[in-house]
C-alpha cells in the first residue's frame, strides 16, 4: 500500500477539476524546463563524444595507436631505420591488447606535373598494412594491393593534392627525391584519391608501395620507418604502451639502433589537448542546464504550495506533520521532473538518432575536419543523466519545500 504522501501526490497531480488553477501553467513549464535541460545534454554529450571519437580515430588511422620508431627519429625528426627480428614481433604481437602490427617506411618528396610541383611525403605500406581507415576515406579510384617486395609505381593521394596540381585517377606523375646530394626521379601513376578532411595529413600524405620508398632511401629489406600497432581497447592504450616499452626497452636491432616507442597521444599531444578542452564545455553547459531546469522546479514548488495553502493547513489540522506535508510536495514534484524526464528522453534521442542517419547538420569541414556534426548515443551516460537530473534538481527542493512549516493551520483554514 502506497504511502500517505506518495497517494496525497498523486491525487493532486491527477486532479482534473483544477485544470485553470495557477499552478497548471507552473507545472507545465516546470516539465519543458527539465525536458529542455535533458534534451540538451543528451544532444551536447553526443555530440561531444561523436567529434572526439571521430577526431581521434582520424587521427588514429593515419597514425595508429602505438608507434615503434628509431629513438634518435623521435628526438631530432631525422629519418632513421629500424630493423625488427621474427622474436621481437613475435613478442610484440602476443601482446594481448594489441590487435594489429604492421611496418612502414616513410620518405619525402616533391610531386611536379607541366604546371606546378608540392612537396609531399610518402608513406610506403605493404600487404599487411590495415587498409580499413583508407578505405573509408577514398573518394576516387581504387586501393591496390601494395607490396613490401616489390614496386608498382602506384600512388592515392590527397583530394587536397589532386585540386592543386591538377591530377584525376589514372593520370602520371612524376615525383622527385633528392638525398645524397643526388636527385631520383619516379613516376607514378594515381590510382585512388581519398580524403580526411584533416588538413594535417591532406595536404601532406600519400601512400605508396613499401618497396618503393626503401629503395628511395636506399635501406635494406628488413629495414623500415616503424611499426605501427593498433590496439583492441584503446582505454588500456597506456597499459598496452609500458608492455611494449619493456619489451623493447634495451634490444637495439640489428644495426645497434635503438628502439623507442610513442602513444598517438605523445605524437600529437596538441590535437588530444584542444579535444580534451571540449570537456570542459560539457560540464558548463550540463551546468547551465541542470540550473535550468532547478531553477523552473523551485519556482513552480513555490506556486504549488502557496495555492494549495487551505490544503496543507486542513492537513495540518487533522495531525498531518510537516515532513509527511513536505514528503507530499516533493513527491508531487518527482511527477512532474518524471514527466520532464520522458519528455527530454524522447526529443534528446530522437535528434541524435535523426542526426545520425541522416547527417541534417552539416559543418564546414575546413574549420571542423568533418562535413557533419557526428553523433554517439551512449545509453549509460544517458542513462546517468536522467539519473544526475533526478536527485539534482530533488536536491534543490528540499530548501523550498520547508515553507510548509511556516503556514499556520488556523490562519489557512480561517479564509476557506
Amino acid at each position: 500500500m502506497p504511502s500517505l504522501p506518495l497517494f496525497l501526490a498523486r491525487r493532486i497531480y491527477r486532479a482534473e477539476g483544477d485544470r485553470h488553477q495557477v499552478s497548471r501553467p507552473a507545472i507545465r513549464i516546470a516539465t519543458i524546463g527539465v525536458a529542455i535541460g535533458l534534451a540538451v545534454m543528451i544532444v551536447t554529450v553526443s555530440v561531444i563524444l561523436g567529434f572526439k571519437h571521430t577526431i581521434r580515430d582520424k587521427v588514429v588511422g593515419f597514425g595508429s595507436h602505438i608507434q615503434i620508431t628509431n629513438f634518435s627519429t623521435q628526438q631530432t625528426a631525422i629519418p632513421a631505420p629500424i630493423s625488427i627480428n621474427d622474436s621481437l614481433m613475435k613478442a610484440i604481437r602476443q601482446v594481448p591488447n594489441v590487435a594489429h602490427v604492421a611496418p612502414h617506411t616513410d620518405t619525402q618528396g616533391i610531386l611536379k606535373t607541366d604546371d606546378d610541383f608540392l612537396g609531399v611525403a610518402f608513406k610506403g605500406i605493404g600487404e599487411d598494412y590495415d587498409l580499413s581507415f583508407l578505405r573509408s576515406c577514398l573518394q576516387e579510384g581504387e586501393l591496390p594491393t601494395f607490396s613490401a617486395s616489390k614496386s608498382s609505381n602506384r600512388l592515392v593521394i590527397s583530394r587536397s593534392m589532386a585540386d592543386k596540381l591538377q591530377l584525376h585517377v589514372g593520370d602520371k606523375v612524376y615525383a622527385y627525391f633528392i638525398a645524397y646530394d643526388d636527385v631520383r626521379a619516379r613516376r607514378f601513376t594515381i590510382c585512388g584519391i581519398y580524403q580526411s578532411n584533416m588538413k594535417h595529413f591532406d595536404e601532406l600524405l600519400c601512400v605508396t608501395d613499401r618497396r618503393t620508398t626503401q629503395k628511395i632511401n636506399e635501406w635494406a629489406d628488413d629495414q623500415s620507418s616503424g611499426l605501427e600497432l593498433q590496439v583492441k581497447d584503446f582505454e588500456r592504450l597506456d597499459e598496452t604502451a609500458d608492455r611494449i616499452n619493456r619489451i623493447i626497452k634495451g634490444q637495439p636491432d640489428k644495426y645497434g639502433e635503438t628502439l623507442a616507442s610513442q602513444t598517438i597521444f605523445e605524437a600529437y599531444p596538441n590535437v588530444f589537448s584542444w579535444l580534451s578542452l571540449l570537456d570542459v564545455n560539457v560540464w558548463i553547459i550540463l551546468a547551465l542546464m541542470v540550473c535550468v531546469a532547478g531553477f523552473t522546479m523551485i519556482s513552480g514548488l513555490l506556486i504549488i504550495i502557496l495555492e494549495r495553502t487551505q490544503m496543507i493547513g486542513l492537513l495540518k489540522a487533522m495531525g498531518a506533520r510537516n515532513s509527511t506535508v513536505r514528503h507530499t510536495f516533493l513527491w508531487f514534484a518527482v511527477f512532474i521532473i518524471g514527466t520532464g524526464l520522458v519528455v527530454g528522453n524522447i526529443v534528446g534521442i530522437g535528434l541524435v538518432l535523426l542526426q545520425q542517419h541522416t547527417g541534417i547538420v552539416t559543418l564546414d569541414a575546413a574549420s571542423y575536419y568533418v562535413d557533419h556534426a557526428p553523433v554517439e548515443l551512449n545509453l549509460l551516460l544517458v542513462a546517468a543523466l536522467n539519473v544526475a537530473t533526478l536527485l539534482i534538481t530533488l536536491f534543490v527542493l528540499i530548501a523550498p519545500s520547508y515553507l510548509v512549516s511556516r503556514i499556520n493551520p488556523a490562519k489557512a483554514i480561517k479564509f476557506e
